[in-house]
């Protein structure tokens, strides 16, 4: 694939989505796909570290002195020109028709995305915000909130697919590596990570090192974390210099590591929040922007993290926090394992996957089966590679599969469908439709086995459901234990595992 990013980082805009975009980009390089990037040269722009990471970068001119309208969408004042010059200014960068062209920027609506639709293939979106409507074909939101299901209803193209919560946070592989090799932890406090934003203009960060100073625990080891962009690192290593057992470390490669050996996190929302659920690394957030709020309340109203509100009224609540937390071993443990149960650092490999699956899905097409379709059916049924994990592993007399096909054909409650790929059969899909439940078996067919579009096949099929029963609102699946590949494929299409069941919700 050749994928192109459009997202920017800047004093105010922050490091977050670049850093996002990047982790999905290490993913997309392994995988074999051609990378590059556009962003606009703001002041605290992250060029230069995207291209030390070995991607093409094409910098957009900084924005001039005159304003930018702000009028739709709130942060349009982010892009620091009109969306109709960035749309211009991006186009004319754009090489060829990249496959994706993905866009992470709150500035940026459906307005520039339809102007760019002629420029790129597919369209992917990630978003933290549901305030704006979008003209794509993939959406992430990785974040944790009410009614995430129904949160971008009325803002997309109903065919575009919804990757949604912190199962699909963009985490760097090392959150993985770090919570398999995840120490225990007794709830006592003796190392304090901080970490309020790569940029943080405020030094919300000096504050919070006050707070941490009122503890008067000079046993306490701090690791405080800053961007290389952080316009306040003298004055912050002069104040870390004062505390003892603090250190300061700016721009740092091991941020999983730093936080699987603490014991206790001062935090923003937003996407450094899965990151320290990945490794269990209970809390205390601060919503340094009002996107971060939404997340932040979710998380606390779950008990996973401890949330103290907006940037003053936390930092002024943060002392009384510190000495609450540290005096509560229990508590600390309770937010360690909420933590670990909704996050497990594999997000990033799920939203590759869906990407590769659309890429495929383009060649796939969906058809009813028709009587002609019978005996290859059989055929194909009888294969040893899909008796073995079928429900009846034996072999189907001929007879007595014509007479089953036969009825199926007929049968208003069953669907059987055809997925070809240039025309030929590719895989086989059968729902069995019972009130607002569908159940879904499918198999791919001997010549297409281990290409990789198994998920491609059941997010088509998915489709097919949603457009043509609409009473429909959950499709299921049974996999056999010690199927995994079929596992695989169905997490890769949406669907959740509970115990053996792989589920599909596909309406309220």
């Amino acid at each position: 694939m050749d994928v192109v990013f459009r997202t920017d980082a800047s004093l105010q805009i922050g490091t977050g989505h670049v850093m996002r975009c990047l982790t999905l980009a290490e993913g997309l390089r392994a995988a074999g796909a051609a990378v590059s990037f556009i962003c606009r040269e703001h002041a605290g722009h992250l060029c230069e570290l995207i291209a030390a990471r070995g991607y093409p970068v094409h910098g957009l001119p900084p924005p001039g002195a005159a304003a930018a309208p702000a009028a739709e969408p709130s942060h349009a004042h982010w892009l620091g020109v009109s969306w109709q010059q960035d749309a211009a200014d991006t186009a004319a960068v754009l090489s060829g028709r990249p496959d994706w062209l993905v866009i992470d920027h709150y500035a940026l609506d459906a307005r520039w995305e339809q102007a760019l639709r002629p420029a790129a293939v597919r369209i992917m979106v990630i978003d933290d915000l549901a305030d704006r409507p979008h003209d794509c074909d993939l959406l992430l939101d990785q974040n944790l909130a009410p009614q995430m299901d129904g949160r971008y209803d009325g803002l997309l193209p109903p065919a575009a697919v919804r990757l949604l919560g912190p199962h699909y946070a963009l985490l760097r592989p090392e959150f993985a590596a770090a919570r398999a090799a995840l120490r225990a932890r007794d709830g006592q406090v003796r190392r304090l990570f901080l970490f309020i934003g790569g940029a943080d203009p405020d030094n919300h960060t000096g504050r919070a090192l006050q707070a941490v100073a009122s503890l008067q625990r000079p046993a306490l080891a701090v690791d405080v974390v800053i961007g290389g962009a952080n316009p306040h690192h003298a004055a912050l290593a002069e104040q870390c210099a004062t505390l003892p057992g603090a250190r300061l470390h700016r721009g740092v490669d091991n941020m999983a590591e730093l936080m699987a050996a603490a014991d206790l996190a001062i935090g923003a929302g937003g996407g450094a929040m899965w990151e320290r659920a990945s490794v269990g690394l209970p809390s205390l957030v601060i919503a340094v922007a009002q996107n971060q709020q939404s997340g932040s309340t979710a998380m606390a109203r779950q008990g996973r993290v401890l949330y103290l509100g907006d940037a003053d009224s936390a930092l002024q609540a943060l002392p009384a926090a510190l000495q609450t937390a540290c005096a509560a071993p229990e508590l600390l443990s309770h937010l360690e394992q909420g933590s670990l149960a909704l996050v497990d650092g594999r997000g990033a490999g799920r939203v590759l996957r869906r990407l590769q699956q659309l890429s495929s899905a383009a060649q796939l097409e969906l058809r009813p089966a028709t009587a002609a379709d019978c005996d290859p059916i059989w055929a194909w049924r009888n294969a040893e590679t899909v008796r073995r994990f079928s429900g009846s592993s034996a072999a189907i007399p001929l007879e007595q599969h014509r007479e089953w096909f036969a009825a199926t054909l007929v049968n208003p409650s069953r669907q059987l469908l055809v997925g070809e790929i240039g025309g030929r059969a590719a895989g086989i899909l059968r729902y069995d439709r019972e009130g607002a439940k569908a159940t879904i078996s499918v198999y791919l067919t001997p010549e297409f086995l281990g290409q990789g579009i198994g998920a491609a096949l059941i997010g088509a099929g998915s489709g097919w459901v949603r457009g043509h029963w609409p009473e429909v609102a959950q499709i299921e699946a049974v996999i056999l234990p010690g199927n995994r590949a079929s596992a695989q494929a169905f997490e890769a299409a949406g669907y959740a595992e509970q115990l053996n069941i792989f589920a599909l919700r596909i309406r309220d």
